[in-house]
């Protein structure tokens, strides 16, 4: 058999009328439904109808969520994966793809995350995109305002901080390309100290169980199925960085052959191709793009 990872994607890969063939799938409706008691509006209504709320921290988290879990369920019920991984947000789905927690409590969580993230002001992220990388770590030792947010891949990375701080590294390095993001705050960075204290009390009162399979999580790449470690990184998150090109360099380095990302775009796929080009990969965005029986 194929060794195959799962990988999950987080905000920036939604788009609007993501998940509209999810609805006709058994046990989605009972998802969507649930998920509107949880949330107290409609997944399904802002997928569909509201890509202003969409594109916001609040909605685009809990969106992502529903529709990601939704399509793992989908494909669990036809075959497993031998390890896990998600972007950021995706680290969620993929926890709860490994049985890790109740699909409820992981979008409980999912919401708060949210909200805080939504909440945080002051600071900036910006992608850098063939970039000089010895310059960046040389200019990112000199400010400590301003930190590697996202280590994506060789060519790509995020970086995130005070607005000031963030605008000086971008000035300094030689890159391709660099763009802001539109975002609240600096997320992945010690500027979210405040937001992560208290979303440490939600997250400690989420019971952890022993993973199904093997996560490698964004602060640590490193595989493991322990409940407490798991939960341990994932408060770490919200302040680390998203180690995305070591999780990509530890794939094959865990005899995975075959990768599929699942949920909407393609970022991820494009990114570990980049890192890993001689691992199979696939997509699966919608309920057309399942295996079939």
């Amino acid at each position: 058999m194929t060794k195959t990872a799962w990988v999950f994607p987080g905000q920036g890969s939604q788009s609007l009328g993501m998940g509209s063939d999810l609805i006709e799938l058994p046990l989605s409706k009972e998802k969507f439904a649930q998920a509107e008691d949880i949330l107290g509006w409609s997944v399904v209504d802002i997928c569909q109808n509201d890509e202003a709320k969409l594109s916001r921290t609040l909605y685009t988290q809990p969106c992502l969520y529903v529709i990601e879990s939704i399509l793992v369920d989908a494909l669990l019920a036809k075959q497993k994966p031998d390890l896990v991984a998600g972007h950021s947000l995706g680290e969620y789905i993929a926890l709860y793809a490994a049985g890790v927690f109740a699909w409820s409590d992981g979008l409980r969580l999912v919401k708060r995350r949210a909200e805080l993230m939504d909440s945080a002001a002051g600071g900036m992220m910006a992608a850098l995109i063939g970039f000089d990388q010895g310059q960046l770590e040389q200019t990112l030792a000199e400010n400590a305002d301003v930190v590697l947010a996202n280590d994506n891949s060789a060519a790509q990375v995020v970086i995130s901080g005070t607005p000031e701080a963030v605008k000086e590294v971008m000035a300094k390095v030689k890159a391709k390309r660099a763009i802001p993001l539109n975002v609240s705050g600096a997320f992945h960075s010690p500027f979210m100290a405040t937001a992560a204290a208290e979303y440490e009390g939600v997250l400690a009162s989420v019971e952890f169980q022993t993973a199904n399979v093997p996560v490698l999580s964004n602060v640590d790449p490193t595989p493991t199925v322990d409940a407490i470690a798991l939960k341990q990184r994932l408060m770490q998150q919200m302040t680390g960085s998203v180690r995305w090109r070591e999780i990509s360099q530890a794939l094959p380095g865990n005899g995975i052959e075959k990768v599929i990302e699942i949920g909407p775009g393609n970022v991820l796929t494009g990114l570990i191709k980049r890192t890993c080009g001689n691992l199979q990969l696939e997509n699966i965005r919608t309920a057309a793009e399942l295996p079939g029986e």
